[in-house]
């Protein structure tokens, strides 16, 4: 098998379309972008996937901003490229100024450097985190 190929909308599926029209609808946007266009290869994944972006990602007791920053600082942790992108640009969209960003990444590193503390000297929790 080759390197999976993007399904432009032109030949999807009716069910890939559907979602993608939805995606279109949903972010006012011309066109779905390569993630959504690499998940298409999988209908039930695209579909499952969006269903829970859509879900996640909406506005809650989390403002959208704050919800963008969350993924961009998951992103940088898990070393995602594509994401860290993706979910700048919409925090930059929702707001993210770039004093934001450079404190958001501050914090990014200084709770990964202290959790690989915490876990090379196997820390033992404190009673009173404990809850």
């Amino acid at each position: 098998m080759g390197r999976p190929q993007p399904i432009e909308y032109a030949d999807a599926s009716p069910e890939v379309k559907a979602v993608f029209d939805d995606i279109k609808t949903s972010r006012n946007i011309p066109d779905v972008n390569n993630f959504w266009k690499y998940l298409a290869n999988d209908p039930a994944t695209l579909k499952r996937t969006w269903e829970s972006v859509k879900e996640v990602m909406a506005p809650g007791a989390l403002d959208p901003l704050v919800k963008e920053l969350i993924y961009v600082a998951v992103s940088v942790t898990n070393n995602c490229g594509y994401c860290i992108a993706s979910h700048s640009a919409s925090a930059a969209k929702a707001g993210m100024t770039p004093a934001q960003f450079a404190e958001l990444m501050a914090v990014v590193g200084m709770a990964n450097e202290t959790n690989r503390l915490v876990n090379g000297y196997r820390v033992p929790i404190d009673p009173a985190y404990e809850a």
